[in-house]
């Protein structure tokens, strides 16, 4: 059935994590749908589509900037749809109850404490209902940190070492991921991994990547006090990328479904 509003085909991040929640996602006309972390709206307008006029979908992001550019791309059209400012670990208890809570790439920003906060976000699924978060999982990009580890060990960075290896086991398995639904009373707890594929080139191809550098290469800049003896390390890790490619990201598609007329929370 042809869509007004598919998962963009130009967004090599955003969407092939989006596709794998909505592999997951078991959706209906009419539903009541939480989007959380939403963005710029993938896959928030693919969802209000699907649910229709009789549905709702509420998108929030922590970021006003973008909430007005989803608001911008939407205009008018589905109306049903609402973009929303709001931090997903600091929700109001009156936001009301959801049929679907959704998350596409949301998960890694619940730090400190990720738990206590799918604990917290859970008390807005309606009973029966499911939930459904994607995250690059632990493993992503496995081949770069080794490469980033080892050079780090040569070169005697010791408390370098140490900052980084926090932030690679600061980052939950799938199947932790899964134990924590299951903690929380859910049924049918899954949590599904997908492996993408990250082309890079050498250089500033690398240390500019709109990918890498938005994100997971500021978490290296960030073990070194000297950021100028960290771009001097990172120039140097740039030269050689066959050492770690390909590169992969592990996406995960974390799934559960609240039991019926039980308030888990």
């Amino acid at each position: 059935m042809p869509t007004e509003w598919p998962l963009p085909e130009n967004d090599p991040w955003s969407t092939p994590f989006a596709q794998t929640l909505m592999e997951q996602l078991d959706l209906f006309p009419g539903a009541s749908v939480l989007d959380v972390a939403a963005g710029g709206g993938i896959p928030a307008f693919h969802i209000a589509e699907i649910v229709g006029e009789k549905g709702t979908v509420l998108a929030v992001d922590a970021h006003q900037g973008q909430v007005m550019r989803a608001r911008s791309i939407q205009g008018r059209r589905l109306p049903w749809l609402r973009f929303e400012v709001g931090d997903m670990r600091r929700l109001p208890p009156d936001l009301g109850r959801f049929d679907r809570i959704t998350g596409n790439l949301s998960f890694m920003f619940f730090r400190p404490n990720r738990f206590e906060a799918l604990k917290q976000l859970t008390g807005f699924l309606n009973p029966g209902g499911q939930i459904v978060l994607t995250f690059p999982v632990l493993g992503t990009f496995d081949s770069l940190w080794q490469i980033v580890d080892e050079e780090m060990s040569r070169l005697g960075f010791e408390n370098e070492r140490r900052a980084l290896d926090e932030y690679i086991n600061e980052r939950p398995s799938a199947e932790q991921a899964r134990q924590w639904l299951e903690e929380l009373g859910f049924t049918k707890a899954s949590a599904t991994e997908r492996p993408l594929e990250v082309p890079t080139g050498p250089d500033r191809a690398f240390l500019e990547h709109p990918l890498l550098r938005g994100g997971f290469l500021d978490d290296v800049y960030e073990c070194f006090e000297d950021q100028g003896l960290a771009e001097e390390f990172m120039t140097d890790i740039s030269k050689d990328v066959s050492r770690f490619t390909p590169l992969f990201a592990q996406r995960c598609a974390l799934s559960g479904w609240k039991p019926p007329g039980d308030d888990v929370n």
